[in-house]
């Protein structure tokens, strides 16, 4: 079976690449509206860009040609959460999907507690495992649907006591969340340990 592009709208192209692009972690993001509404988005688009300083990067589309909430709050006060579900908060992962008025908190219609951040104002969430306080750095718009792919810098992780151990996360017991095609979400499955592989340094003559 062969596919063009081309001969396809973006809803289709999505629904498609999103069965492909597969399991894909999940952002759970909070944010603060110029009037001061906490927001609550996920996003499955994605992934860690840099290590030193840590950055993260999220994919935020358009809908009707309208940026979600979580878009424009992050570049008017340029600081949000990132969070990292458990298999636990997987329904209210995908409640907070809902669209609803800007004007409307996805926090407060969850009954979600918050905690204060320390860098920055926005709160984040008291029960996810992994919550990252993030501060805006850049913003690049692709394609002929302008997703706007935005970069931010970690300026302060709180993980869960127990899930680090000698540096590294316990991935079984952070047990998290990825989306998958559809309105649907994936746990982990089996976890394979290989050997190490280190690559020897080349000489220099």
């Amino acid at each position: 079976m062969q596919i063009d592009p081309a001969d396809l709208g973006a809803e289709k192209i999505y629904r498609l690449m999103t069965g492909i692009v597969v399991p894909r972690p999940i952002a759970w993001v909070t944010s603060l509206s110029g009037s001061g509404v906490l927001n609550l988005a996920p996003f499955s688009a994605f992934t860690f860009v840099s290590q030193k300083p840590p950055m993260l990067a999220i994919s935020v589309g358009r809908k009707a040609g309208v940026y979600k909430d979580t878009a424009h709050n992050i570049l008017d006060t340029e600081e949000y959460v990132i969070h990292i579900a458990d298999a636990p908060l997987m329904k209210a992962v995908h409640d907070s999907s809902i669209e609803h008025p800007p004007e409307v908190s996805e926090v407060e219609l969850l009954d979600l507690a918050t905690l204060p951040s320390e860098r920055i104002k926005v709160p984040r969430l008291a029960a996810p495992p992994v919550a990252m306080e993030c501060r805006f750095r850049q913003c690049l718009e692709f394609g002929d649907a302008r997703s706007r792919l935005i970069v931010g810098e970690v300026v302060m992780f709180h993980v869960r006591d127990g899930l680090v151990v000698n540096g590294k996360i316990e991935t079984e017991a952070l047990d998290p969340i990825a989306r998958i095609g559809g309105p649907r979400y994936a746990r982990l499955g089996d976890i394979v340990t290989l050997n190490a592989v280190f690559q020897t340094p080349k000489s220099v003559d």
